[in-house]
């Protein structure tokens, strides 16, 4: 797996598409309506660190990973403006492993990563975040849907790949319309929050 590190920290050169300044509102939601509950939750790919740092406000053990260093730096800082106690690690998510024990979180949330891994390292990216999660422990997912239009963005992805890509390792629990925020989609891009629990027991 090659990854062009040059190609992500170009994008912080100025403010990037997805670094809207707070965190994306689905997530905000799921706290609202009691569905995540503080706990230990894994952010991956955080990049700027909105998401990670409201659930560390709300008082889970959060940590974010990032693959780019201009990242982790601003997230750290805005951690820091906001006095909170949130962990910010620069590595590559298709290789947690070497980060993170197995069963170490009850949540990964995904902002906006999913639809950016090459589909050849989506198979790997999947074992990766089930190593983290603990039995039982939940996956929630926010990608560009097959809805949004074609145009500038990342890759539009359907359920049926969601599915495909997901199952049999969780279990998918829901696959909701929603809204992606960003810096160039007036009103944000049409997403899809996913939530998928893993096996009680490992098979």
């Amino acid at each position: 797996m090659v990854i062009k590190l040059s190609t992500w920290s170009a994008s912080y050169s100025s403010i990037p598409p997805w670094d809207v300044g707070h965190p994306q509102q689905a997530f905000v939601k799921l706290v609202e309506h009691g569905e995540l509950i503080p706990s230990r939750v894994l952010d991956i790919g955080s990049g700027p660190g909105e998401n990670t740092i409201f659930l560390a406000e709300q008082g889970f053990s959060a940590v974010g990973i990032d693959f780019t260093p201009e990242a982790v730096e601003i997230a750290r800082d805005r951690a820091a403006q906001h006095e909170v106690d949130a962990e910010f690690v620069q590595g590559n998510v298709l290789d947690l492993e070497r980060f993170f024990e197995a069963n170490s979180f009850d949540y990964v949330i995904d902002s906006g990563l999913f639809h950016s891994i090459r589909s050849e390292d989506l198979d790997q990216f999947v074992r990766q975040v089930r190593h983290v999660l603990r039995p039982g422990g939940v996956y929630y997912m926010l990608c560009f849907s097959d809805k949004e239009p074609p145009g500038f963005g990342p890759r539009r992805v359907s359920k049926e790949k969601i599915r495909k890509t997901l199952e049999p390792g969780f279990r998918i629990d829901y696959i909701h319309d929603t809204i992606f925020e960003s810096r160039i989609h007036q009103g944000g891009a049409r997403a899809y929050l996913t939530r998928a629990k893993t096996h009680q027991t490992r098979e």
